[in-house]
């Protein structure tokens, strides 16, 4: 079956040549925008991205590892890049349930699948893709191995402050509040709208720039702050992971040691009981561990190679 095409920006992606954009429809009727690069003789790796991004910023991504010999394929999640948002706000982070994220990773699988993409497979998830990969390797067993960067396993939210969210999202979702902004939920702002300095994704400005440029020129890629029910939904997800034991795929997970979005501690649990798991410090890195300095890049994506083999 040929897909309808689906846009992408190039003139502001740094990806490698061939990318296939097209559209896929998840198992509920989402229209999700979905993007292979398919060329790669060791196999094919799975870009889940985080809460706010989108295909072109995940390009760069897609060139190492092309580099290293991988095909690889990214989605836009519901409710963020160039994929369906809310239609109370499209620049509302927001969905109901995690579950309908996993709606979103059967349909990239399926796309794959049908395109015969290179095998074997795996995963390379970043802040909340990390929480929708874990709970992805729990359900699906295409994945020959995983690596994780600052997964969203945890917030880093002070107790009192962790009761609040639960029951003010709780209750706004309850009360059919679901679908508003949360007050002062947004800890990090869009790149087109930050400075550099004081920024917690990046020590590196050329990366900065580079994520500023993209939604400054193409404004339809930005998000802002979860809903209500974003927060409720990735609360319940957290909480209920959490539970259970870790999965048996061989993972590598690299964690900044100025990491101040997602719970350091969380991770450090996590992998502490993932008995065929690596967690890798990196020391000076922020959140988007991968999009620090050109030598750090250079030796995380090696690394990951080797991981994957």
């Amino acid at each position: 079956m040929i897909l309808p095409a689906a846009p992408y920006h190039a003139e502001v992606a740094a990806g490698p040549p061939g990318a296939r954009p097209v559209w896929v429809d998840a198992a509920d009727g989402v229209r999700l925008r979905a993007v292979t690069w398919p060329e790669g003789p060791r196999g094919t790796v799975m870009l889940f991205q985080g809460r706010t991004e989108y295909v072109e910023k995940y390009s760069y991504a897609a060139r190492e590892l092309r580099v290293r010999g991988y095909a690889t394929a990214a989605i836009d999640w519901r409710g963020q890049g160039l994929s369906p948002r809310s239609s109370r706000d499209p620049r509302l982070g927001h969905v109901r349930n995690f579950g309908e994220f996993q709606d979103d990773v059967d349909a990239l699988l399926t796309h794959c699948a049908t395109l015969d993409i290179p095998r074997p497979w795996h995963l390379l998830a970043h802040s909340m893709g990390g929480l929708i990969g874990l709970r992805a390797l729990h359900r699906r067993s295409e994945f020959t191995r995983a690596v994780f960067s600052a997964p969203m396993w945890g917030l880093p939210l002070a107790p009192h402050r962790r009761l609040v969210g639960w029951v003010a999202s709780s209750l706004a979702s309850g009360l059919g509040f679901g679908e508003r902004l949360a007050p002062g939920a947004a800890k990090v702002a869009d790149p087109a709208a930050a400075p550099f300095e004081g920024n917690l994704l990046t020590t590196d400005s050329e990366m900065f720039a580079w994520m500023k440029r993209q939604i400054t020129v193409h404004p339809e890629l930005a998000l802002g702050g979860p809903s209500f029910g974003w927060i409720w939904a990735a609360l319940r997800e957290m909480h209920r992971l959490a539970r259970e034991p870790a999965p048996d795929t061989p993972c590598l997970t690299f964690l900044g040691t100025d990491e101040d979005i997602v719970s350091p501690d969380a991770i450090h649990v996590r992998m502490g009981s993932w008995s065929n798991g690596t967690l890798e410090m990196v020391e000076g890195a922020r959140h988007e561990v991968l999009m620090e300095g050109p030598e750090t890049r250079r030796r995380l994506y090696d690394r990951i190679a080797a991981h994957l083999g």
